[in-house]
C-alpha cells in the first residue's frame, strides 16, 4: 500500500510542478509537460515490479505508437481557442479527436502488425 501511495504522489508532484510553472512561463510549463515522465515512471515502476524485459520491451513499443493520436489534440486545442472558442469547448473536442484516433489505432494497428 506504501508502494502505490508514492508512486501516486510523485506523479502528482509532477502535475502539480508543470501547472505552477505554466503560471509563471507556459513556455516552460509546457516542456515539463511534454517530457515524457509519465512514460519513464511507468516503465520505472513495471520494472520495479516484474522485472520482465519482453514486458517493458513491448509497453515501450505500445507507447510510441500511442503517443501518435494525441498530438492532433495539442494542434486542435490552440486552434480552436485562437478563434475565440470557449475553452471547454476546445479542451472537449481534443479529448473527443484524440478518443477517436486511439480507437481508430486500437483497431487499425494491429492489421498492420504494431505491437498494440
Amino acid at each position: 500500500m506504501l508502494y502505490l501511495l508514492i508512486k501516486a504522489i510523485i506523479s502528482a508532484v509532477v502535475i502539480v510542478v508543470a501547472s505552477e510553472l505554466a503560471k509563471r512561463s507556459p513556455g516552460l510549463g509546457a516542456l515539463i509537460a511534454s517530457l515524457p515522465l509519465v512514460s519513464v515512471f511507468g516503465m520505472i515502476w513495471l520494472w520495479r515490479d516484474t522485472h520482465s524485459s519482453a514486458r517493458l520491451s513491448a509497453h515501450a513499443g505500445a507507447t510510441l505508437w500511442y503517443v501518435l493520436p494525441s498530438l492532433p489534440m495539442f494542434l486542435l486545442i490552440p486552434a480552436m481557442l485562437d478563434r475565440g472558442m470557449p475553452f471547454w469547448l476546445a479542451l472537449a473536442a481534443g479529448c473527443t479527436l484524440t478518443i477517436i484516433l486511439y480507437v481508430a489505432m486500437t483497431a487499425v494497428g494491429p492489421r498492420f502488425g504494431l505491437p498494440i
